[in-house]
């Protein structure tokens, strides 16, 4: 059971004291019955609740897959800086979604969102070993050896030594190089700090991939999509 008002306010239909008043304004009606208590108990699941003669159908979560663009900070808020919340509509802002991880400012492609807690602790908790997948191009040379170390594990500036990752080689020449990697982590920076410890600079990074699920060739950079049934079971089997 819950609060009338927290169910219509969670949907995106206003604040709980303009609920309130569409309330005692007799535009709430509860299985049939005009409600005018707001506050009063319900169960979503059991009920049939109208505004206006609408029909809403209550749902706790909601599942994003954005394509991030380049410049947008992968966070719920910032006083000065657009957040990938900021890129949603107002009816999904209304959930309160959050990123599930992090993607740098000027790392684009795949990011989830979503406001179930423990879906994101599955998903961004190492002992559960969700793939990343990252394109990216490379200011040198990628070499065999380069996927020796990423497969041993690399050190970071710091010490850190990172769990195997899976550095596949599209093409490399002496001009640059363009490259796939798999890692299970997600370290501040990790994927430009794994190159810079073998010498090289990541030049254009791209997450296309995420606990196997990849991004959707029609998102632009800044759109999104809700995901299908299918793919949040996926995710929710890890």
């Amino acid at each position: 059971m819950q609060r009338l008002d927290k169910i219509i306010s969670n949907l995106g239909y206003g604040s709980r004291k303009e609920i309130k008043v569409l309330a005692r304004k007799g535009f709430i009606e509860v299985d049939g019955v005009v409600e005018k208590d707001s506050g009063k108990l319900v169960d979503p699941d059991k009920s049939v609740i109208k505004i206006n003669g609408e029909q809403i159908f209550y749902r706790e979560f909601i599942y994003l897959m954005m394509n991030k663009p380049d410049g947008v900070i992968s966070a719920t808020s910032d006083s000065r800086e657009e957040t990938v919340v900021d890129l949603l509509e107002v009816d999904h802002q209304a959930f309160e979604p959050f990123p599930v991880g992090r993607l740098d400012k000027d790392t684009v492609g795949l990011l989830l969102l979503t406001n179930d807690g423990e879906l994101n602790h599955r998903l961004i908790a190492p002992k559960w070993k969700v793939d990343k997948v990252y394109y990216s191009k490379i200011d040198k040379k990628v070499t065999e050896e380069d996927v020796e170390a990423f497969k041993k594990g690399i050190t970071l500036d710091d010490g850190y030594v990172c769990k195997e990752a899976i550095l596949e080689i599209i093409e490399a020449t002496d001009e640059g190089s363009e490259i796939n990697v798999t890692i299970q982590e997600g370290k501040f920076h990790q994927v430009k700090r794994m190159f810079e410890a073998v010498g090289k600079n990541v030049v254009y990074l791209q997450r296309i991939e995420f606990g196997g699920l990849p991004l959707d060739e029609d998102l632009e950079e800044g759109e999104y999509r809700e995901l299908t049934e299918e793919e949040i079971m996926h995710l929710k089997s890890f």
